[in-house]
């Protein structure tokens, strides 16, 4: 008997977890800043609408449809003939979740780390010392394996609790610990001096600083667009058969989207006049979250309890991802193999944990080998493989799948959509998903790779 959540907040909340994560926090206010602040945020909400929202709307709909993760959803779903060869797409695009998580559980454990360093009185990095202590972290394997452990080991144990009282519950109760975290923090970072700057810079649009590198703007805002509601994995598509037809997929998806960018826009109401009130360069890149925060942390008053939450919201959004991702895998291979859901779970979690590992040695272990070119860390690269290759190849075979008559077909897509309370999928979106999204998508994947 499929498992059920039992409820909507639930759903919504899984979902929304899913989607709500590290990028939403650490990629999104280093790419406003280096696009133009409010300039590049206008930009971001129209590929919002035209590429998040029919993909994730796409991927929980063959989720409901089929009451199947994504590989045995397209192989039911589609036509007599094309089920063998819909099936191994499926199956192709289900591992990238595996992919995804051999270094964002690494980057989970940092995060881990840091939090447990502002709960202790000592241990707070200094501003002098923030740029050390991120790079002591990274050249320590037993620390960087330990916490990588932790967060695949909390991740774990929640899953194995089931759907309804391990999943839904812990993403419920995570998601809304985190939004009550980022609104305190909103409030905070609004209050500190200077505020007002950093404010203007996120509200106010600087097409100017847009302009300067337009090209590179669009496909950032096209990218952070794409990349925030993870999408292109097949990850929602195990919460679409979770839930019930009571809503439509459409209203869902649209609620999904807002949850998540909230989040998104409330990470800049943190984080810009927080720079802005200390002097941080706020196009500073990945390591905006863990160097030059912590600096402002540590001129901050009260900023070891103020860091202290912060990391506490950073380790909730990402433990949230993780364990959406991990139940898709879990019940992926219960689809797929009839394995009960706690032998599912402790393979899913003893292979992230092994096949983690040379991300994790990669910066001190295997520091000088570079065995992909280039300088390249092994988390570079494997999440340029992740976000420029496996997440545009994705959705564009879910799209294709969804609408085209070789696959699922519009009718039947748009029927399950439809069903249920709330806005039904109107009939002229078939063109652009059929014809223009495919497109884009290429697009997309032809200049990641080039």
């Amino acid at each position: 008997m499929r498992a059920k959540l039992s409820s909507r907040l639930g759903f919504l909340m899984l979902a929304a977890g899913c989607a709500v994560g590290l990028g939403n926090v650490w990629r999104f206010p280093f790419v406003v800043g280096q696009n133009g602040g409010a300039a590049f945020v206008l930009v971001y909400l129209v590929f919002l609408a035209l590429l998040g929202f029919p993909l994730l709307m796409a991927e929980l709909t063959i989720g409901r449809g089929a009451k199947m993760g994504i590989s045995n959803a397209m192989r039911h779903l589609a036509p007599e003939g094309t089920r063998r060869f819909w099936g191994s797409v499926g199956r192709v695009v289900f591992a990238g979740n595996f992919l995804l998580m051999l270094y964002y559980s690494d980057v989970a454990g940092w995060l881990l780390k840091y939090y447990t360093d502002y709960m202790r009185p000592a241990g707070m990095p200094t501003a002098e010392g923030a740029e050390a202590a991120f790079n002591a972290l990274l050249g320590s394997a037993p620390l960087g394996i330990t916490f990588m452990a932790v967060a695949v080991a909390i991740t774990t144990a929640l899953c194995m609790g089931g759907v309804q009282e391990g999943v839904e519950r812990a993403t419920k109760w995570m998601m809304i610990s985190l939004l009550m975290l980022i609104g305190v923090l909103a409030v905070k970072s609004l209050s500190l001096p200077n505020a007002w700057k950093g404010m203007s810079f996120y509200l106010a649009p600087d097409w100017g600083k847009f302009m300067e590198h337009p090209l590179r703007a669009v496909f950032d805002a096209m990218g952070q667009a794409f990349f925030t509601l993870s999408t292109g994995v097949g990850c929602m598509t195990i919460f679409g058969s979770y839930t019930d037809r009571s809503h439509t997929m459409v209203t869902e998806s649209i609620w999904i989207i807002a949850i998540d960018t909230c989040v998104a826009l409330l990470a800049g109401v943190i984080i810009f006049p927080a720079c802005s009130s200390f002097g941080v360069d706020v196009s500073a890149g990945p390591g905006l979250i863990f160097i030059a925060l912590p600096k402002v942390f540590a001129n901050m008053a009260g900023g070891r309890f103020w860091g202290a939450i912060f990391f506490l919201f950073l380790s909730l959004a990402a433990l949230t991802t993780m364990i959406a991702v991990f139940e898709c895998l879990i019940g992926g291979l219960m689809d797929e193999l009839g394995w009960s859901r706690i032998q599912a779970s402790l393979v899913v979690g003893a292979a992230v944990l092994v096949f983690s590992l040379p991300c994790v040695l990669g910066y001190n272990v295997w520091k000088d080998i570079h065995p992909f070119g280039g300088g390249k860390t092994i988390l570079d690269c494997e999440d340029y493989l992740f976000s420029q290759f496996w997440l545009p190849l994705g959705a564009l075979a879910s799209c294709v799948f969804s609408v085209w008559p070789v696959g699922w077909g519009w009718r039947a897509f748009r029927d399950e959509a439809s069903a249920g309370l709330g806005i039904r999928l109107p009939d002229w979106l078939c063109p652009y998903m059929r014809y223009l999204l495919p497109v884009i998508l290429l697009t997309v994947l032809f200049f990641s790779l080039s």
